[in-house]
């Protein structure tokens, strides 16, 4: 078996120990994240809606960041909300800051009743930079 080539954030927060798993990791050319949270570094949520989204993408773009990447080189993502019929408007606006301009990335969004606590949560897939394929 070979070794996980993973990306870990200058800043890592509690939840990637408490629950055992990697940030990111490298594989054929592509970055694989897991679902970011608005996330303190102790790993406690944000408890404001907009501002767990913009942790969120920070911590995502940190990630991204750590990996040589950034959103544009963001293929595929997958948003999780709990009670989307309630917050998917407001979260999705917050999450325009970050998205930059079109063409998008293949998206689906999920509504979910349990995120730990949490209201909102990312993952993507991003093209690696020719420089830094795995």
């Amino acid at each position: 078996m070979s070794t996980r080539d993973v990306v870990i954030p200058a800043e890592r927060h509690a939840l990637y120990e408490q629950h055992r798993y990697s940030p990111a990791v490298r594989a054929n050319g592509l970055l694989f994240v897991s679902g970011q949270v608005g996330s303190r570094l102790d790993g406690t949520p944000e408890p404001q809606l907009d501002e767990q989204v913009r942790l969120a993408f920070r911590n995502l773009n940190a990630i991204l960041a750590a990996a040589g990447c950034t959103f544009s080189d963001v293929v595929d993502v997958t948003v999780f909300m709990v009670d989307p019929d309630k917050h998917f408007e407001r979260a999705w606006n917050v999450a325009a800051e970050y998205w930059g301009e079109a063409p998008y990335p293949a998206t689906t969004a999920v509504g979910v009743t349990w995120l730990s606590g949490f209201q909102f949560e990312i993952k993507v897939i991003a093209k690696l930079p020719d420089a830094v394929k795995s």
